[in-house]
């Protein structure tokens, strides 16, 4: 019939009930939700349509199930990775689309990466440090696919270091979703010799704490990365 809507299914309307609870904070991390069935009573459903609802959410990662006597279905505490899986998908599909190109993936990065490294510089702990120098690669030696994946490992440390969750969940799918042929076709000669110097420069500025160097480090690295990568 024209202008009729499709109902979705039951098991749908209840896992959106519960991502409200879960999402409004009404059920916090860690906190069990109901039984089985006492959601089969309180929602009038069936057992498989609840067990249904819970596999939604947790394929969603915002709960975890574990059987046994004292076992359940959890609320899930936030992860940064995890959490940032779904935006990496709308990411990707977006940056397929004829209406976004590298020049607004670039654009987005000097929103994140150049405040975040200026927060890294004041909030880093040591640990951050090691995880930022592990991330370095030797661009005589190391194959591309070695040295593109360091290159997001190094930005996603430097995210974690903010100590802000929000940077990693952000930062994740903004670095995966920059890697299209648009980028990696024809880089010139000495590109990922610049990048290392860059990400070690960088991370020169975060041991000092010198957030104004890092953050001017940082503008002058992605302007780099505009001027040669069109």
């Amino acid at each position: 019939m024209t202008g009729s809507t499709v109902r979705p299914p039951a098991y749908q309307l209840l896992a959106d009930e519960l991502r409200a609870d879960i999402t409004s904070g009404r059920l916090q991390p860690g906190e069990r939700l109901p039984p089985e069935p006492e959601l089969c009573v309180k929602t009038g459903v069936s057992r498989s349509t609840v067990r249904e609802a819970l596999r939604l959410l947790a394929s969603q990662h915002l709960i975890v199930t574990t059987r046994g006597v004292t076992g359940g279905s959890f609320v899930a505490h936030p992860d940064a990775e995890q959490l940032a899986e779904s935006l990496t998908t709308g990411f990707t599909l977006l940056t397929k689309s004829d209406g976004v190109g590298f020049a607004d993936l670039l654009e987005l990065r000097r929103a994140i990466e150049v405040p975040a490294v200026g927060l890294a510089a004041y909030r880093r702990g040591d640990e951050n440090l090691a995880e930022i120098r592990g991330a370095f690669f030797d661009p005589a030696v190391d194959e591309f696919e070695t040295m593109m994946a360091a290159h997001v490992a190094f930005h996603m440390a430097v995210a974690k270091a903010t100590q802000n969750p929000l940077f990693e969940l952000v930062a994740r799918p903004l670095y995966h979703a920059e890697f299209g042929e648009e980028v990696t076709g024809d880089l010139p000669p000495g590109y990922w010799r610049q990048i290392d110097a860059d990400h070690r420069l960088l991370l020169d500025c975060l041991i000092m704490r010198d957030a104004e160097s890092a953050t001017r480090a940082a503008t002058q690295h992605l302007d780099y990365i505009a001027a040669v990568v069109r």
